[in-house]
């Protein structure tokens, strides 16, 4: 599993809770961060930078790109290019979305890179075709989220800004398109109100991948020893930081990182 940082840790969270036998591999790229305003030639460059490494290093037998800037830059060329499952958090979430929603108005929130590639825009069309989407980009959510502000004034304060449209448009569901946003659940539900539904694809890509592994014959049968295996966390920035604020986010699951430097 992948992200450009600490978002993809609340996929990390669901995978681990629901497939506690499988053994995590879970890449941060934090020395990169972030994703969304990068072209997205260049996240898919890193993507496939990132995959070949969990593949052909590691040896994985899926892969998560539990980041939705790079799923919508690479998630085809990487599922064409790569022998394993390749799984991306976009269909999931989309289909937890259109399940949600009552009315058929509907938001997504996500990066620059991710709004702008209309990923998310061709498969909310193609899942319910009546669906009346609002998709925003909502740059500087992943930075605070990265610093570890989840709660701030500013955050707030440019929250009300950026999700402004969405509130206009009475949306009765907003898909957090981007692995980072569901640290800001609560003061996106404050600004959004709560009779807004908010939705996060991180339980729904862990089913996802509980159900290629079944599928698949993939799945891990339990030791019967207690206890699953160790995940292994790895990062291209700062380890200590890593570490730190991973350990927040995730859980005391994260009890240490391995720094990857890139050749």
């Amino acid at each position: 599993m992948f992200d450009s940082g600490f978002g993809g840790l609340t996929v990390a969270r669901a995978v681990i809770d629901l497939l506690p036998d499988e053994e995590l591999v879970y890449l941060g790229d934090t020395g990169r961060y972030p994703y969304g305003p990068r072209p997205l030639e260049e996240v898919s460059r890193f993507a496939h930078e990132i995959t070949a490494e969990l593949v052909e290093r590691r040896g994985v037998k899926l892969v998560v790109v539990a980041c939705n800037t790079a799923a919508a830059a690479a998630l085809g060329s990487l599922q064409e290019r790569f022998d394993v499952p390749v799984v991306g958090v976009i269909e999931p979430g989309v289909r937890a979305l259109v399940t949600a929603t009552t009315t058929g108005r509907v938001g997504v929130i996500g990066t620059v890179g991710t709004i702008n590639s209309g990923a998310y825009q061709a498969a909310v069309a193609a899942a319910s075709p009546s669906a009346e989407l609002v998709a925003l980009a909502c740059p500087g959510f992943v930075e605070f989220v990265e610093r570890g502000e989840f709660g701030s004034e500013q955050v707030h304060v440019l929250a009300e800004r950026l999700l402004a449209p969405a509130r206009e448009a009475k949306v009765d569901t907003l898909l957090l398109g981007c692995t980072h946003y569901p640290y800001l659940a609560r003061t996106l539900s404050d600004v959004m109100g709560r009779d807004v539904v908010l939705v996060s694809s991180a339980d729904e890509t862990a089913f996802e991948v509980r159900r290629l592994l079944i599928d698949r014959g993939m799945r891990r049968t339990p030791s019967g020893s207690g206890g699953g295996p160790t995940p292994t966390f790895i990062t291209t920035g700062d380890v200590n930081w890593f570490e730190e604020l991973g350990r927040r986010l995730l859980g005391p699951e994260l009890d240490r990182a391995e720094q990857l430097h890139w050749s």
